[in-house]
């Protein structure tokens, strides 16, 4: 049997990215040869792509791409921040925002259709094939297209939040502060009348929880309650104050808290007509390993064994 040599093992890992263990194993059963132990993988871990369908992919990036008035913000997830830096996956990402730009798929199932490789496989052939060479589940969640006569610029903030913003103004940079600016300050809506009624209806029920702990705690302490009209007041106040915090022209500007948006897209003579911000993962319940408890089953397991 010809010796595995760590160097053979190195090179098969560089041109299979696979992990070592299984790279030593292909070459174990291949027998040394190069090019069977790359045959071996690619059946192995091809069927990893199904086992892995089912993981939480929690992580990713977020990628953008524009081409005049035509523009694309896609989030694509990977199952830990490691895969997320990894050049083949982001390229993943950078030609799923290519494609919506450019095809304008009507869904992500129309998206993941669309031919994408250079041998004429389709995004999610691509998509599969990088499952089984890395072995960790990967999704394209969602995406956002912009067609328009007016402009468009991105942000992104290192690859987790991504933004596009369409607008009219001579100035370009007011497009990339005002992108920048929603990274930081994670606006909802562009107005107060835009923001949804289920979040102000939260934000009421909120006010309305403190302002009942507030009277119960004054009956408690023997003191006036006070009157419903002074309530509703306060009520209307704390949603007020939540809308200007969360509808982009009523916030502060980042780079000059003294104006608002609205006040500085004034002297800049620019409008912003809409914006679409991405934060990977937001929304998706992430998996948390509780490692002692994984050590204490795998002891168990190789007792039984």
């Amino acid at each position: 049997m010809a010796a595995i040599t760590a160097a053979m093992v190195g090179e098969l890992r560089a041109k299979t990215d696979a992990p070592m263990m299984e790279c030593k194993k292909a070459l174990t059963e291949a027998e040394g040869d190069m090019g069977r132990a790359e045959e071996i993988l690619r059946v192995k871990l091809g069927g990893k792509a199904g086992k892995a369908a089912s993981r939480i992919t929690a992580e990713g990036v977020v990628a953008t791409f524009i081409a005049g008035g035509v523009g694309a913000l896609v989030e694509v997830n990977s199952e830990t921040d490691f895969v997320a830096k990894n050049d083949d996956f982001l390229a993943l990402a950078n030609t799923a925002a290519r494609l919506v730009a450019e095809k304008n798929p009507a869904d992500v199932a129309a998206l993941l259709a669309l031919p994408a490789g250079d041998e004429g496989k389709t995004l999610d052939e691509v998509r599969s094939a990088l499952i089984g060479k890395i072995g960790e589940n990967m999704s394209i969640r969602r995406f956002q297209r912009f067609e328009t006569t007016a402009k468009l610029a991105s942000y992104l903030h290192g690859a987790r939040i991504g933004v596009i913003v369409e607008f009219d103004g001579a100035d370009e940079q007011v497009g990339k502060d005002v992108a920048m600016h929603i990274a930081a300050m994670k606006p909802v809506s562009l107005s107060a009348d835009q923001v949804p009624a289920e979040l102000i209806e939260k934000e009421r029920s909120v006010a309305q929880l403190k302002a009942d702990e507030d009277a119960a705690a004054a009956v408690a302490a023997g003191k006036p309650v006070q009157p419903a009209d002074i309530v509703a007041k306060r009520l209307e106040g704390s949603v007020q104050k939540y809308l200007k915090e969360v509808s982009l022209l009523n916030q502060a500007f980042v780079k000059n808290d003294k104006q608002s948006i609205e006040q500085m897209l004034k002297e800049k003579s620019t409008t912003v007509k809409a914006f679409t911000m991405y934060v990977v993962g937001e929304g998706i319940e992430k998996k948390v390993d509780d490692f002692a408890a994984e050590v204490a089953a795998q002891m168990a397991a190789s007792k039984g064994a």
